[in-house]
């Protein structure tokens, strides 16, 4: 047999056991001897013991006759061409060109549809092979050619499956796709089923994503007092300190942006929650409201708890949108970039730094408020080591009373001023944001695609697909949260509207 030019069933054999890697090796019949009990005899047929065994036993021994069945070839010309016939497409120009071998005029085929008037137009191209039709079609130059099946539209999604979805169609793009399509077949608007096939190719999708992502618009929260609503992150690991320490526990006042860090030696729940009790409630009161991200430590039921027991209202980011507790994070960057420059060598100091490195952010202006925290809290800048080397104007003395006064009527004109700054810079921001805004609009029922970029544990996250999906949009919560679910049996989850992707695949 001649495996160079292979054509039809072969050729398709061929190519599905290139999936497979193998290696294929003589064996001669002698070495076959464990299949010789199962196969054949040990002895002649003729043997008097084995036929007085099968007797006593009553065991018939039979000759079992099987036949070897080809299956029918679904490409073979009768088949593709029982399936042109069947297309009320190409039905028509079969019927013409078996009827007379001239061209039909427009009046002929005016009638048709705008396909049959497409090939209609590459009638001197078309041709009649073993009673297929066939699209010869000629290189620029006219000294090469190649015929080009005209495909039926039931033959298209196995087509496409094969040469894009394959191993050997490798999930390419539309146009090396395309280009392996018209190598072989022709049909109409080839062009807008490839395109449409790829964009819905789940692998593809999960894989790839979008090509534009989703951004939804920014979602403000107002806070117009001290401690009213309070955000808490956790920083590390960093190195093990000689006390023990290896996280940061940082606290953030939203409407003040007065900062707490504590060093922490490890970020259990328990750990976290006392913390926050005995460090920064025993000293601030309790807060209307926490915000955290959704690590475990945050989401327990440990901090559940005390958070029932004082009444605080606790909020929590979407998963893998740290966006939404930015200004922690913004903090974290400068705590770092801080750390960096005043730890020692070997880096196992960095919880004796803390102290003086809040010294300086509380005594340093906000750009939000256009105060520093401490005046936003205190009334009044922190003195300084500087203060003591250079001098400083010594205070006003005044009574208590008259210092109440001042204190209050300097927190209403301070407050009134940062609030307004706030608002003024907040508005600037989200004015600024959503001229970025992109995306799908979504509504309840759509399917969506959702990225998830968690590494999975014994997997390689290069070889890893981000995408996961599809998706059921369940509820919009607002115009950036919305809750999800994957199948029925499967827990909803709110995540944000920027995490969501449009689903386009055969199960939408």
């Amino acid at each position: 047999m001649n495996f160079r030019n292979t054509e039809g069933q072969v050729a398709r054999w061929i190519q599905r056991l290139n999936e497979y890697y193998f290696d294929i090796r003589h064996r001669k019949g002698s070495s076959h001897g464990n299949a010789d009990a199962l196969s054949r005899r040990p002895c002649p047929e003729n043997c008097r013991h084995c036929s007085r065994v099968e007797t006593k036993y009553d065991y018939a021994i039979r000759q079992i006759t099987t036949s070897t069945a080809t299956p029918p070839d679904p490409w073979s010309d009768e088949k593709v061409r029982e399936d042109q016939m069947a297309d009320p497409d190409i039905k028509p120009l079969i019927e013409f060109m078996e009827s007379s071998s001239n061209k039909p005029s427009w009046q002929d085929i005016s009638a048709y549809s705008p396909t049959t008037k497409q090939y209609w137009a590459l009638w001197n191209s078309l041709h009649l092979r073993n009673g297929v039709l066939y699209r010869k079609f000629e290189s620029e130059d006219g000294k090469t050619f190649r015929w080009q099946l005209v495909l039926p539209r039931s033959r298209i999604p196995e087509v496409l499956k094969e040469l894009h979805g394959s191993p050997t169609g490798g999930h390419f793009g539309v146009m090396k796709t395309l280009h392996r399509v018209r190598e072989r077949f022709c049909w109409g608007k080839v062009r807008a089923d490839v395109e449409q096939w790829c964009k819905s190719c789940d692998a593809c999708s999960a894989r790839k994503g979008p090509k534009i992502r989703s951004r939804g618009k920014l979602h403000r929260y107002n806070v117009g007092a001290p401690f009213e609503r309070i955000a808490f992150d956790i920083l590390g690991p960093l190195p093990r300190t000689a006390s023990g320490n290896k996280y940061l526990l940082v606290v953030m006042d939203y409407f003040t942006k007065w900062p707490e860090v504590y060093p922490i030696p490890d970020q259990e729940a328990p750990t976290v929650a006392e913390a926050v009790v005995q460090h920064w409630i025993s000293r601030y009161g309790v807060p209307l409201q926490l915000h955290s991200d959704q690590g475990r430590n945050f989401v327990s039921a440990v901090l559940k708890g005390v958070c029932e027991l004082l009444g605080i209202d606790k909020t929590k980011t979407t998963p893998l949108h740290p966006q939404s507790d930015g200004m922690v994070e913004r903090f974290n960057r400068t705590i770092l970039n801080n750390l960096s420059l005043m730890v020692s060598k070997n880096q196992q100091d960095w919880d004796q730094k803390v102290p003086l490195f809040l010294l300086a952010y509380r005594s340093a202006v906000h750009e939000t408020t256009g105060y520093s925290p401490s005046q936003m809290l205190f009334g009044r800048n922190l003195r300084l080591p500087c203060d003591l080397l250079f001098g400083r104007p010594p205070d006003t003395p005044s009574s208590p009373e008259e210092y109440v006064q001042n204190l209050q009527a300097n927190f209403e004109d301070v407050h009134h001023l940062a609030r307004e700054r706030i608002n003024l810079r907040t508005e600037k921001m989200k004015t600024r944001y959503d001229t970025k805004a992109t995306g799908h609009q979504f509504k309840e029922g759509d399917k969506v695609w959702f990225y998830n970029p968690t590494r999975r544990k014994g997997l390689s996250p290069k070889l890893q697909s981000h995408w996961d999906g599809p998706y059921t949009i369940l509820k919009i919560i607002n115009d950036v949260v919305i809750r999800i679910r994957k199948s029925t049996n499967s827990k909803p989850r709110v995540v944000h509207y920027d995490r969501l992707a449009p689903y386009y695949g055969h199960n939408s």
